[in-house]
């Protein structure tokens, strides 16, 4: 379907195609190129970690972090409930056992309850996870005072999911410094894009020296092509990577003018029976995308998609928990309270709205005028 409002569609600065035909110049096409490693340091710069290692996605970066991990067939990874589906998938491709943690009903992130109760049980089977991954949902930070000190006593390595919360803080900390690895991804519809790519995080330094040689096909520094061990194709290439660049100078800015959106929606939806989703006062949200709970049991989320769909405007149901997915086949799961699942509320209520920064006004009060219209 054709749309002429995006849901969050890329946005550019300026900078990226100067980048970009600066590589050109140089012939420094992939997978390698100087705009790669200085992509990797001012991203390292700004998230105020020691490394950074730019690769072809966030799944991948996910999937490097599983390698250096050690998980393997069997072995269990408690997982954010609430995500998108990449967050997850690496699980699969090591064939480990995903255990599904509910979110905390303030900011729709991973409940410290839930995961008290899933280490609880791990213990009691004899059977820790290898890894737990936190997500900071729609540029929503966890709650990291809380989960931290639960994955510390337990003695559980974390994966901190940022890609959706690239800009975003948690009481003055960027999200992407919380967990021993963190990921971002520069999808098309992220905040900043590469037009595909991802990032792996870490004050680990010998560890991301080791996830950029398996991410390089492991290649052994030889005249000929000689491997000892098994890669992956998942190194960035410095084209992306300039994009990553011009993107990363805009991003303050780009934070800037979807605050201002998340509050022009906060005003304009006043007074319907549903309301836009508010951020914790502790966390500084980079508002990559606005999500409307509807209060109204009589509308569902997909009656409002459809309209605006028709109105030419892109709207998505918020995330379908991975434990209601078909493809894990009835998981484990762990519940932030006994008589009510949270994420279970939030799929049955909450709609994405358009946020793109690169929305106009006039735009914005289109879709509130048809968000009005809809009830």
């Amino acid at each position: 379907m054709a749309f002429d409002i995006f849901l969050s569609p890329p946005h550019m600065g300026g900078k990226e195609l100067e980048y970009v035909q600066e590589a050109f110049r140089s012939n420094w096409i992939a997978p390698y190129g100087p705009s790669i490693n200085q992509f990797e340091e001012a991203m390292a710069d700004y998230i105020g970690v020691a490394d950074a290692l730019a690769v072809t996605s966030g799944t991948a970066a996910i999937h490097l972090i599983f390698r250096w991990l050690n998980i393997q067939e069997g072995d269990l990874v408690f997982c954010s409930d609430l995500t998108f589906i990449g967050s997850c998938d690496p699980v699969f491709y090591e064939r480990a056992v995903p255990v599904f943690i509910d979110s905390e009903p303030d900011s729709w992130n991973m409940s410290p309850v839930a995961l008290e109760k899933a280490f609880r049980w791990a213990k009691a089977e004899g059977r820790m996870p290898k890894a737990v991954i936190v997500v900071d949902l729609y540029g929503e930070s966890a709650d990291w005072d809380s989960l931290l000190p639960i994955c510390r006593k337990y003695g559980v390595p974390v994966i901190e999911d940022a890609a959706e919360a690239v800009g975003s803080l948690y009481k003055g900390k960027r999200c992407g410094s919380f967990g021993d690895f963190a990921v971002q991804s520069y999808n098309g519809n992220k905040i900043m894009t590469t037009s595909g790519g991802g990032m792996v995080l870490s004050h680990d330094t010998v560890a991301i020296e080791k996830m950029r040689f398996w991410s390089t096909q492991a290649r052994e520094p030889a005249i000929h092509y000689e491997h000892k061990e098994y890669g992956y194709n998942y190194r960035m290439s410095n084209i992306c990577a300039a994009i990553g660049r011009g993107q990363l100078e805009f991003l303050e800015e780009k934070i800037r003018i979807r605050k201002k959106i998340h509050k022009a929606y906060v005003e304009g939806l006043k007074g319907l029976p549903a309301y836009i989703k508010e951020h914790a006062q502790k966390n500084y949200s980079n508002c990559w995308l606005n999500l409307l709970y509807i209060v109204d049991e009589n509308i569902a989320p997909n009656d409002i998609v459809v309209k605006l769909q028709n109105a030419g405007i892109e709207a998505r149901p918020a995330w379908k928990p991975m434990h209601m997915q078909p493809v894990f086949n009835q998981p484990r799961f762990f519940t932030h309270d006994e008589d009510h699942v949270v994420d279970e509320d939030v799929f049955a209520h909450a709609v994405c709205l358009p946020s793109g920064d690169g929305m106009t006004e006039l735009q914005q009060q289109m879709v509130i005028t048809e968000l009005k219209n809809c009830f």
